[in-house]
């Protein structure tokens, strides 16, 4: 749900925002956007995804659920994935963060998984998309409980390559290769 304003936001009255509630907002081209509460199937994926990346010596610390990067789009905006994997660059310059915000001039995260929300495709699947690559991140995962596939998206000369995984297909991550979960695992919750 886009929330009304009588100006476009910009970056900087975005970061100052607190509208005295527990919502979270996602900033796209200078319009609020409030996420929704995550379904219980949603949540169970990303801890599954958690758990698993734990499994493979990812310290604690690399991964992080809700936090927020900012991308370019028209303006720049800001994007709440489900789960990311940091870099130990990148880890090291959240250290001492007020806020959960990756900004322009920090380097990307490694990884950046989306769970697909009812009404949300087209944001998970164009925009951030296009907006993930502009900034750079090595690979963006795209889990669809809906439509159960999970896209993997590997960032090459500046675009994403896709490869799309269904059924009982092993997962293939370009930057993960010990990784070794099937799309049905994942979606199982």
């Amino acid at each position: 749900m886009i929330v009304a304003t009588a100006k476009k936001m910009t970056f900087e009255e975005f970061l100052q925002f607190d509208d005295g509630t527990d919502n979270l907002y996602e900033l796209e081209n200078g319009e609020l956007i409030v996420m929704p509460f995550e379904s219980e199937l949603n949540r169970r994926i990303v801890m599954f995804l958690v758990a698993s990346f734990l499994k493979l010596d990812i310290p604690y610390y690399r991964l992080s659920m809700k936090t927020e990067i900012a991308v370019n789009s028209r303006m720049v905006g800001v994007r709440v994935p489900d789960l990311v994997i940091f870099s130990e660059e990148l880890a090291e310059e959240m250290k001492e963060a007020k806020r959960s915000l990756i900004l322009m001039d920090m380097p990307p995260p490694l990884l950046v998984v989306e769970v697909v929300s009812p009404n949300q495709e087209n944001r998970d699947y164009r925009y951030k998309r296009s907006e993930y690559a502009a900034r750079g991140i090595a690979e963006y995962w795209i889990v669809d409980p809906m439509q159960k596939k999970v896209t993997v998206l590997e960032w090459v000369e500046g675009f994403y390559d896709e490869q799309v995984f269904t059924d009982n297909m092993v997962i293939c991550s370009p930057l993960f290769s010990d990784i070794k979960l099937t799309v049905g695992e994942v979606l199982q919750g």
